[in-house]
């Protein structure tokens, strides 16, 4: 059975605390998430766990982000020598989107309409807070509420991801509001 790693991060600084978008070696990560389908679990690491993380990476036949070869694979490469995108089989979804419309899509906006309303819990700023608020206080239930959000963005992105390759498309809500079908060749 092939081992289709589903993957996603937040970091614990943003783009303007680090000077910009250019800098994510600079933002540092204060959850990963990943599931795998070798042993369909979710597996989840902090920063000081990032090695166990990138191996699982390494090791998976195909990783399956959202944006994942733009932003969170420069997140990762801060914290190791090995060639985070080249070395691995990707498919990251974002990208194969923008490709297709010559745009990018938010994950929510194919998340809704794909998967009949199903959109995400919080937003890349509501984790930033709650990191924030860890350092402060030390209190794991900040963790554990970037952890949750995290995992559901792991979800969304394996279930949209499951749905192109059943059907050969996903969906999405243009700028009129109106639903339309992006063509995917994806396989599990």
């Amino acid at each position: 059975m092939r081992n289709i790693v589903y993957f996603d991060l937040e970091t614990r600084l943003s783009a303007a605390q680090v000077g910009g978008w250019h800098e994510t070696a600079k933002m540092g990560m204060s959850v990963g998430v990943t599931y795998s389908t070798k042993d369909a679990a979710y597996h989840i690491y902090t920063q000081e766990r990032v090695e166990e993380l990138i191996a699982e990476l390494r090791a998976a036949d195909l990783v399956v982000g959202y944006n994942h070869l733009g932003f969170d694979y420069g997140v990762l490469q801060a914290f190791t020598l090995w060639d985070m995108a080249g070395g691995t089989v990707n498919c990251d979804i974002c990208t194969e989107l923008s490709a297709k419309l010559g745009h990018r899509l938010k994950l929510d906006s194919v998340a809704k309409v794909t998967l009949g309303g199903c959109s995400k819990t919080a937003e890349g700023t509501d984790a930033l807070r709650w990191w924030a608020e860890y350092e402060q206080s030390r209190d794991p239930e900040k963790l554990l509420l970037i952890a949750r959000y995290c995992c559901f963005d792991v979800k969304v992105t394996m279930e949209v991801y499951k749905f192109g390759a059943a059907n050969g498309y996903v969906l999405y809500e243009n700028k009129k509001g109106e639903v339309e079908k992006i063509p995917v060749d994806w396989a599990l």
